[in-house]
């Protein structure tokens, strides 16, 4: 449900010329956005200070321009390649203001409560697109009672002078809207994303798999205890080759066999 956000397609060939022009004078985007504020603000004066019908064409003509300035700001940073996240800021408080500005000017006209309401539910949309878009979503646009919608009703009160009504459908539609975007938001945030589809990634063991041509490693031998008696001086001989320790202090010679086998007979 586009609305005549549908009809963007054909807008956008018929300022194709307007966009190479600016192009070729190197105009800022920024610029194209500060002036679409300046639009809408004209359009509001009209509708608050001339009467019915009189406003209807001023209002028309700078509504109109309004809308092509916010086509023409993003659309020339794309073309010549001058696209900041600082220009996105920009274009965004852009559009807020420009609809608010446009909402203002019925403060002469309707009750301050339900300017304000208005106000309020034309921001409504806006601002589910933009979670959506922080989300991972598709930035939603259009909708029954969106931005153009709301220019076009701007020119119907010009034209009639009919703006508590008028004020009441865009309550109430942009509420619709917002909830029709949303919609379509939590839709695409349901659906899963190519990260997702992706098998999990098994974190391997630091240590290393041993293979069958890998030995294992022997276990390490814990040095036997043995008792420092008579008769088992004659087995220790046989292990010590080099010296041995005595009580953790003082070497003394390997002696052999034979010398303790000679010591025991001496000592009978």
């Amino acid at each position: 449900m586009n609305g005549l956000y549908a009809l963007k397609p054909w807008y956008a060939d018929r300022l194709s010329g307007v966009r190479g022009a600016l192009a070729a004078r190197r105009v800022s985007p920024d610029a194209l956005t500060a002036a679409g504020v300046g639009c809408a603000a004209g359009a509001a004066a009209a509708l608050a200070f001339l009467p019915a019908p009189l406003a209807a064409l001023p209002v028309a003509v700078l509504l109109t321009a309004r809308l092509a300035f916010a086509h023409l700001d993003g659309a020339l940073a794309r073309d010549t390649g001058r696209m900041t996240r600082r220009g996105a800021v920009l274009n965004e408080l852009g559009d807020r203001a420009a609809d608010l500005l446009v909402i203002a000017g019925f403060l002469p006209l309707a009750p301050l409560w339900l300017v304000a309401v208005a106000a309020f539910a034309s921001t409504l949309p806006s601002w589910v697109s933009l979670a959506g878009a922080a989300a991972g979503a598709p930035r939603r646009n259009g909708g029954p009672v969106g931005k153009t919608e709301r220019c076009l009703l701007a020119v119907v009160v010009a034209a009639t002078g009919w703006a508590v009504p008028v004020l009441g459908v865009v309550a109430a539609g942009s509420a619709v809207t917002a909830l029709v975007r949303f919609g379509g938001v939590w839709r695409a945030l349901g659906q899963p994303t190519e990260t997702d589809q992706r098998e999990p990634v098994t974190v391997a063991s630091a240590a290393p798999a041993r293979t069958a041509s890998t030995p294992a490693p022997l276990p390490r031998r814990r040095p036997a205890l043995t008792l420092n008696t008579p008769s088992t001086q004659a087995s220790r001989s046989l292990a010590l080759d080099h010296g041995e320790v005595s009580g953790g202090v003082s070497h003394t010679r390997a002696r052999s066999s034979v010398e303790y086998g000679e010591q025991a007979r001496g000592n009978r």
